[in-house]
């Protein structure tokens, strides 16, 4: 059975890599090569160029706020405002300047068909059963969503699901698939426009038909069957105003009958004010047993409940009544529980204990915790340990007595994904890749422990041509940090190489090595891709994660600059050739580092950041993200401290700022797009000299999630021209 994903849904905030319920599971190894990605390069001609644009003019407005006694102006208010033409306006006029301005670089389009070319191969995914059916997902080069197929018992094959489908232009995504106990129900959501808001559909999985009316509204939510009578779901009431922006503080767990409508489901979860949280998930255990339920107030840590759906009229039982560890069952052998917990064990631990007295005085150490971090699934009746150690996945099978089976031999040295399943698979899979291997799936006896290539993808990029390695840099304060640095062999190490360096640094998130085709594209035009595993993340477990938190945040900074000069001085490239990269907390990364050092890159690439920390907390469920950062209204203290790195505050006139190319999506309501646009009216008043500053708005389009695929192969051209463009680079190899 699949973890109980304690934040899911918050802990998908801030995007990048985490796993979020079973279909994004099962959809990983479709969608490795269609992720968002960051970064590219070239080697050829060069010439220097410049270019003032006109920008359009941005209104200033009079609004001040006051922190603690200091009046801070927020001249750009306006642009919060996503509901107002003069917003839609200002969106427009940006979109016509940087489209005009990336038009005129010749080699755009040839970067565009490389893209295209090098996508163009199918991805399936590993197989899963349900009913009577082996399902699967598959993506055969270039469309825009992967489809859902089926064989049956016969080994007939077809279409399930077809997201191409849900509309003309490619934008609303199939988000997450599930079954009902006997598989003969399915339930799946939709993003439309790339929204966090979703729609649940529930079809007879036989005929495919529609049963009943779409349930609406739904955010932040997992779809958990129990039995084939009805599932558990997760959103919050609509807000007033506008639904991409406004606050939304509290989560409620539902539950819906089928053949119901739904204003009747009964809220299981979050109706009293004593039970508000942010962040609120239900989940069935696979023997339909219990139901457990996460309550969250941040990203970081939950309170975790379980109730007995065997005993009518049950009570919740109080498992964890604080926020101090982030904790979940992993499975259950009758009233036998597995949990996973961080509590007083940072690198994480896996303890049993029996659910009719579940608290921690109770708890039984299961896998005790080790000097690396560990991520656990279960499959086959066994459970299958994950260890990061230094970013690089190590394996080992347990039984459910506790009894080491086996260390399990992997392909290389790189990052694994998978070996879940249900207790009665004979037979499990599991993806294999790195910087430089595309994504590998493997079918894996769990009796014997043999394993055997299931999918190799039939790609035009040759591993062999490249090298992948980790190096390890020291910190403004002396701490060690790694990075794994890719590129063509036979780099010449002379300083002139275009570089794109990668961070995150936040939400105990970890940056694994996993393939991507723009990052292969730009490591084949002659490009450098670098990535820094920051602290704030958690590839050293949660004391990693602290170090980068809250009046620590200057760690994640300093570690990204100590990367970016470990670049230089080992003569990977220059700042005439070094480009920065993030998304999400790591848009705010690059924004926070540019506005520092903004003489370190040639390049600034800050994709759907977090750039305004003083209102944050103010936008959707941007409240939750506290835990990593602190808040404005906290103290006088964490106010200063947000102000001193803020990127919308750090704009200082009379400076040049690297060549910027911010990025975000008009329909993005987890980072809501006034962050960037208030950071690129900033920059463009106060920027001097020629490098340009311009903001890329995609339309229809949110914070990454269920992007199409011919949006993604734009955006990562636009970025590519502009990068190489910026260096200096007038044509292609």
């Amino acid at each position: 059975m699949n973890k109980l994903l304690i934040i899911a849904l918050s802990s998908s905030l801030l995007l990048a890599c985490s796993k979020q319920n079973d279909s994004a599971d099962k959809k990983q190894d479709v969608q490795a090569d269609n992720q968002q990605t960051t970064s590219q390069a070239s080697t050829p001609e060069k010439s220097s160029h410049s270019q003032l644009l006109a920008y359009p003019q941005t209104r200033q407005g009079d609004v001040v706020d006051e922190y603690f006694g200091e009046k801070v102006p927020d001249p750009y208010r306006w642009l919060e405002d996503d509901m107002s033409d003069e917003t839609a306006e200002w969106v427009k006029a940006q979109n016509k300047v940087t489209f005009g301005y990336l038009e005129q670089i010749k080699f755009r389009e040839d970067i565009e068909k490389k893209l295209e070319k090098l996508w163009n191969y199918e991805k399936v995914s590993s197989p899963f059963k349900e009913g009577n059916y082996t399902y699967f997902y598959k993506n055969d080069g270039l469309q825009n969503q992967s489809v859902v197929y089926r064989t049956n018992e016969k080994g007939e094959t077809e279409v399930f699901l077809d997201p191409n489908k849900f509309s003309d232009d490619g934008t609303t995504s199939l988000s997450q698939l599930t079954f009902s106990k006997d598989g003969s129900i399915a339930a799946y959501s939709i993003s439309e426009g790339g929204s966090d808001w979703r729609k649940i559909i529930v079809i007879d999985a036989e005929t495919k038909e529609q049963l009943e009316q779409p349930l609406v509204d739904v955010k932040f939510s997992g779809i958990s069957w129990k039995g084939n009578e009805g599932f558990y779901y997760s959103s919050y009431d609509k807000p007033e105003g506008s639904e991409l922006s406004a606050k939304t503080d509290q989560h409620k767990l539902y539950y819906h009958s089928l053949g119901t409508e739904q204003k009747n489901d009964p809220v299981v979860f979050g109706g009293t004010e004593a039970q508000k949280h942010r962040y609120v998930s239900g989940q069935v255990t696979e023997d339909d047993r219990y139901l457990l339920i996460s309550a969250a107030v941040s990203t970081s840590g939950n309170k975790l409940f379980i109730k007995d759906l065997s005993k009518k009229d049950a009570s919740l039982v109080t498992i964890l009544d604080h926020t101090n560890s982030d904790t979940y069952v992993l499975d259950n052998r009758g009233s036998k529980l597995y949990l996973v917990t961080n509590l007083d064990a940072p690198n994480k631990k896996v303890v049993t204990v029996d659910a009719s007295n579940p608290t921690p005085e109770n708890w039984q150490d299961f896998i005790k915790q080790t000097d690396n971090v560990l991520s656990i699934n279960t499959g086959a009746g066994f459970m299958f340990a994950e260890y990061m150690v230094d970013a690089i996945s190590k394996v080992k099978q347990y039984d459910y007595d506790g009894k080491l089976v086996r260390d399990i031999d992997l392909p290389g040295v790189g990052s694994v994904g998978g070996f879940g399943g249900k207790k009665e698979d004979e037979t499990l899979y599991f993806s294999f890749s790195n910087y430089i291997t595309p994504s590998t799936i493997y079918s894996f006896d769990p009796k014997s422990g043999s394993s055997d290539v299931y999918r190799k993808p039939e790609i035009a990029f040759n591993p062999d041509n490249f090298e992948s390695k980790q190096v390890f840099y020291t910190s403004k304060d002396g701490t060690k940090v790694p990075m794994i640095i890719s590129y063509k062999k036979g780099l010449e190490l002379d300083g002139k190489n275009p570089t794109i360096l990668y961070g995150y640094g936040g939400f105990n998130i970890s940056l694994t090595p996993r393939f991507s085709v723009t990052r292969a594209v730009w490591m084949e035009l002659g490009g450098v891709y670098a990535v820094a595993n920051l602290r704030g993340g958690g590839e050293y477990g949660k004391e990693w994660h602290k170090a980068g938190t809250k009046l620590s945040k200057q760690n994640v900074f300093d570690d990204f600059i100590a990367a970016g000069e470990f670049l230089i001085s080992e003569k990977y490239t220059s700042s005439d050739h070094l480009a920065v990269n993030g998304g999400s907390n790591g848009g705010l990364l690059v924004g926070a580092v540019m506005t520092q050092r903004p003489d370190l890159m040639k390049v600034a690439l800050p994709a759907v950041g977090v750039l305004d920390m003083l209102r944050y907390h103010t936008f959707t469920a941007g409240a939750g993200w506290a835990y990593d950062y602190g808040t404005a209204d906290d103290s006088k203290e964490m106010f200063e401290y947000l102000k001193n790195y803020s990127p919308v505050h750090n704009v200082k006139p009379g400076v040049s700022y690297p060549a910027t190319m911010i990025t975000t999506g008009d329909h993005d309501d987890r980072v809501v797009p006034a962050h960037s646009f208030k950071f690129a009216a900033e920059l463009q008043k106060h920027q001097v000299g020629s490098n340009p500053t311009l903001i890329r708005i995609e339309t229809n389009a949110g914070h990454g999630a269920g992007t199409p695929t011919s949006k993604r192969i734009e955006q990562a051209a636009d970025i590519f021209a502009f990068t190489l463009y910026n260096m200096g680079y007038l044509e292609l190899p």
